[in-house]
């Protein structure tokens, strides 16, 4: 099974803790273009600043100031929510975060999908449902937050008009402001090693890098057939420079006689990426050291 289809988003972020620190702002709000962060306020600054050079160059001062005016209305919001949920779980001491997000995608079939969640120290707490215009909570707790959030009929409307309406047309415009960074392809490099570990097997290491977008789908191949069962995945993590890296690790028993390759599929690939793990038998030194003696050369040399 090859990558997903490119999947494009827009997401906004909220960040609000009890005990703020000078890392970790009370309140930070930030917009993410698919996996660029374009924009960020914290309330610390009190400011909004953008994070690319295209969304600084494209956006003009109204766009500024109406992100700041939405991230002080959010502020005073949070708040008091904040307090409300303190007492809601009759934990008025320590450490406390509400984190919500919204956003939308947009997907290559031009079919949309748009949500708004919010959590309460790192567990889910409700979720709005766009189709009936409610709340889901996501336990007793966020039942009175629900029932309240429900009466709000005006707000929902809004909330599913950004949802359905809004948030689309802005990802396009950020898509195209950001096209050459956000919509390039770049191809992966794919390197395979091995390592013998003391129960008699070998672990195989596949590393994938350069590649962007970051959706990728790698495995381990045995005798042309996937093992993905048998892979494990390191993740999919930043390279820092833009792209991205990855590793998929699988353990065979070195002495069943068998083929294995590393397939990688990558939207940047016009057909899959293979690199075969070159075996390396132990008598195979043993010999060039033979063949070398009766040639009369030295050991020493490569």
């Amino acid at each position: 099974m090859g990558p997903r289809p490119q999947i494009h988003s827009w997401r906004i972020f909220h960040t609000v803790v009890s005990e703020p620190s000078p890392e970790l702002p009370w309140h930070r709000y930030v917009g993410y273009v698919n996996d660029q962060v374009v924009f960020e306020y914290n309330s610390e600054k009190q400011r909004v600043e953008p994070r690319t050079p295209w969304m600084a160059q494209n956006e003009d001062s109204e766009f500024w100031d109406h992100q700041i005016w939405w991230a002080r209305r959010w502020q005073a919001w949070f708040r008091g929510s904040l307090n409300t949920l303190r007492e809601l779980y009759n934990r008025t001491e320590g450490f406390h975060i509400i984190q919500m997000i919204l956003g939308c995608d947009l997907r290559e079939d031009n079919t949309t999908w748009g949500f708004y969640q919010d959590s309460y120290n790192e567990r889910d707490f409700l979720t709005f449902d766009k189709e009936t215009m409610t709340w889901v909570a996501a336990d007793i707790g966020a039942q009175i937050t629900k029932r309240r959030w429900d009466a709000e009929v005006f707000d929902n409307q809004r909330w599913k008009h950004y949802l359905e309406e809004e948030c689309i047309p802005w990802l396009r415009s950020f898509l195209e402001y950001g096209k050459e960074t956000l919509q390039r392809k770049v191809h992966p490099t794919a390197r395979v090693s091995d390592r013998s570990s003391h129960d008699g097997l070998t672990t195989l290491s596949c590393k994938v890098s350069g590649f962007y977008p970051r959706d990728i789908t790698v495995t381990w191949l045995k005798n042309g057939e996937s093992r993905q069962q048998d892979t494990y995945s390191e993740g999919i993590l930043p390279s820092g420079d833009g792209t991205y890296q990855t590793w998929v690790t699988m353990e065979i028993d070195p002495k069943i006689k068998a083929h294995y390759s590393c397939h990688v599929e990558h939207e940047s690939l016009l057909e899959p990426l293979s690199v075969s793990w070159e075996r390396v038998w132990p008598w195979h030194g043993a010999r060039r050291q033979i063949r070398a003696l009766h040639r009369g050369e030295s050991l020493l040399c490569p």
